[in-house]
């Protein structure tokens, strides 16, 4: 094959053969275009305030900055709750032998309500008892024998003390005798010695039976406690078996009941409840916001059948669960009738008085950006802007700084604006 080129003078001026441009040549156009796009999308960007996110003038809710009265207040939902509930709980375990009354029935104070079985306690009570009986018995013997001794001691005494009565007597006469010369010297000073022993005997059995007596007393008060010890052991046996038939401890009506004929129940088993009827009080979650400010004795307002009630904090539990905390209230002044256990009941509880203060309207943006930061608008555009909120109620947050009378800021949700500097409102 023949090669051509250009200075071949076979071939035509015309069929010349043309150079390939290189390829940068031909695409740096469009690339220089892509870079300027994106250097202007990105000059954009920060000159109009970074992120931006575009979103319907309808999805969004405004609030407007005002001064006004703000009501220190949080609004919670409320239950009515017995005032005193006593549980029914298993001092011996056992089986569920009978069951005496439904639930919910009204019930008297130590009213039998549910009977336990437990053979194995009452063999066990009535071997305590036997044994009880056995050593109460001899303890009443041991009493009765000390006091045969005391008895005999007292009768020695007795008798030693007629013969110092009789020899002094005799003795008496004798020395008349004895100086009338009807008695002989043998006689009188035989009947002196006679009287010097007794006496000396005497001395000797008054010692022995005040020493006697001391002992017999302290033993007499060792024997008094066993007694008593023994019939409160005798006397515990007896309630164990008692314990088998749970009572009311109250006058009020049985609820949440939990028994059935044939169950097997342990020790400190919670049977069910006797709730009072008479008095009732309120419990209620709070949100763990309030916690620091929330105390006993302050007041509140709650509304029940159409009628507003007062009460007062009785009680806080600190323990937080899913964001809440417990709180118990007590009824001051009128006490509500026809309520029931349960019963869901709307509740103002003041945390403060009102104070004038500078007023932003509530909304979920305060719990979305954390109170510390608000979109705020310009026009129709919402600008990030740092912020200080203070306390709030259901209707209005107080403003601290950040924000002034007349500002308008988007109060809905910021969820989808956690990242987000600027936020374009579109007309619909």
């Amino acid at each position: 094959m023949r090669n051509f080129s250009e200075d071949d003078p076979a071939v035509p001026a015309m069929d010349r053969v043309i150079a390939k441009a290189p390829s940068w040549r031909r695409y740096w156009p469009y690339g220089a275009a892509a870079a300027a796009v994106l250097l202007a999308g990105i000059w954009l960007m920060i000159a109009g305030g970074g992120r931006v996110y575009r979103v319907s003038m309808d999805q969004v809710t405004i609030g407007t900055v005002a001064s006004g009265a703000f009501e220190d207040f949080a609004a919670v939902r409320g239950t009515v709750a017995p005032f005193i509930t006593n549980y029914l709980t298993t001092d011996q375990g056992g089986t569920v032998k009978q069951i005496l009354v439904e639930d919910g029935a009204i019930v008297k104070k130590d009213q039998p309500l549910i009977v336990l079985a437990n053979p194995t306690l009452q063999l066990e009570v009535a071997a305590r008892e036997a044994d009880t009986a056995r050593q109460m018995s001899e303890v009443e013997n041991t009493r009765l024998q000390l006091e045969q001794t005391r008895l005999d001691h007292q009768k020695s005494l007795f008798e030693i003390d007629h013969e110092v009565e009789s020899l002094t007597a005799d003795i008496a006469r004798d020395k008349r005798l004895f100086e009338a010369k009807a008695l002989a010297s043998a006689t009188y000073e035989k009947d002196k010695s006679k009287l010097a022993y007794v006496l000396k005997v005497q001395s000797a059995i008054q010692v022995s039976h005040g020493k006697m007596e001391g002992i017999r007393r302290e033993q007499l008060a060792q024997l008094k406690t066993t007694l008593v010890r023994l019939n409160t052991n005798l006397e515990a046996a007896r309630q164990s078996i008692e314990a088998l038939t749970i009572r009311a401890p109250m006058d009020g009506q049985l609820t949440a009941l939990d028994a059935l004929a044939g169950q097997s129940k342990p020790q400190g088993a919670v049977l069910g409840q006797v709730d009072s009827l008479d008095r009732f009080k309120l419990t209620a979650q709070v949100d763990e916001f309030y916690l620091g400010r929330v105390r006993t004795g302050q007041q509140a307002i709650s509304s029940i059948n159409g009628r507003d009630y007062k009460a007062t904090v009785a009680k806080v539990y600190t323990q937080v669960s899913n964001g809440t905390f417990k709180v118990d209230l007590a009824f001051t002044g009128a006490v509500p009738t026809g309520v029931h256990n349960g019963q869901a009941v709307e509740i103002k509880l003041q945390l403060g008085g009102t104070t004038k203060a500078l007023l932003l309207p509530s909304g979920p943006f305060y719990q979305d950006g954390g109170g510390t930061w608000v979109f705020l608008l310009d026009g129709k555009t919402a600008k990030r802007r740092a912020v200080k909120l203070g306390r709030r109620n259901p209707e209005f947050v107080e403003v601290l700084e950040g924000l002034k009378p007349g500002d308008r800021v988007i109060v809905s949700s910021y969820s989808a604006y956690q990242n987000i500097d600027r936020v374009e409102l579109e007309s619909k």
